[in-house]
C-alpha cells in the first residue's frame, strides 16, 4: 500500500478526533448537570434525566444518529452533516458519562459537605468545589474508558456522510481493491489513538489529588 493512501486514511483521522473530542467535552458539560438533576430529591426534576438517559443508553447509536439526521432538518433544521454526528455522539456519551458521575456523587463523603456548608459554602460551591472535583477522581478511570468506546464509535458516523476512518479506508479498498492492507492501517490508526489516550488517562490520573504516583 502506497504512503499516499495512507495518508489519506491519517486526514481522515483528522475527523475522527475531531468529532470524537468535541463530543466528549460537551458531553461530559452535559452530563454534570444531568447527574446534578439525578440526585435532585424532586421526582419532577429526576424524571425528565431518567428518561434522557434510558432513551440514549438503551437504543442503538446507529438508530440515534440516523434519527438525529433526518429529524433536524425535519423541524426546520438545516445543519452540516459533521454538527448532526456531534449532537448525536455528544447526547449518547452523555447518559453514560452522567451516570458514571452519579456513581461518583453518591461516594463523596457526606461529613464533607457538611463541613464545607458549616463553613458558609453555598449549595453552588459545593457543588462545583467540592463534589466535582471529589466525583472526577473517584470515576476517572470510567470517564476515560467511555472516551475510547465514543472515538471507536464515531466510525459509525459515516452513516450521515462523514468520511472518517473507517468510512476511507471501505472507500479506498472498493477503488484500489486492498482491503487487507487498508482496514490492517486503519485498525493500526484506532489502536495507536486509543493506547494513547488510555496512556494520557494514566498520567492525568496519577497527576489528579489522591492519585498514586
Amino acid at each position: 500500500m502506497s504512503f499516499k493512501l495512507f495518508f489519506l486514511l491519517l486526514k481522515a483521522a483528522g475527523w475522527t478526533l475531531s468529532i470524537s473530542l468535541v463530543s466528549i467535552l460537551l458531553g461530559f458539560a452535559l452530563a454534570i448537570g444531568l447527574s446534578a438533576v439525578l440526585l435532585s430529591s424532586k421526582r419532577l426534576y429526576r424524571a425528565p434525566a431518567e428518561l434522557f438517559i434510558s432513551f440514549f443508553r438503551g437504543v442503538p447509536l446507529l438508530v440515534q444518529l440516523l434519527f438525529i439526521y433526518n429529524l433536524l432538518p425535519f423541524i426546520g433544521l438545516n445543519v452540516p452533516s459533521v454538527v448532526a454526528a456531534i449532537i448525536g455522539l455528544t447526547l449518547c456519551t452523555a447518559a453514560y458519562q452522567a451516570e458514571n458521575l452519579r456513581g461518583g456523587f453518591e461516594s463523596v463523603p457526606r461529613g464533607l459537605i457538611e463541613a464545607a456548608d458549616m463553613a458558609g459554602f453555598s449549595v453552588r460551591q459545593i457543588f462545583l468545589r467540592i463534589k466535582v472535583p471529589i466525583a472526577m477522581r473517584l470515576t476517572f478511570p470510567a470517564l476515560v474508558n467511555e472516551a475510547i468506546m465514543i472515538l471507536k464509535s464515531s466510525s459509525l458516523v459515516s452513516v450521515v456522510g462523514i468520511v472518517e476512518v473507517t468510512k476511507m479506508a471501505q472507500d479506498l479498498a472498493s477503488s484500489t481493491y486492498l482491503p487487507i492492507e487498508l482496514f490492517s492501517s486503519a485498525a493500526l490508526i484506532y489502536l495507536v489513538i486509543c493506547w494513547s489516550i488510555a496512556l494520557i488517562g494514566r498520567y492525568t490520573e496519577r497527576a489528579l489529588p489522591g492519585g498514586v504516583k
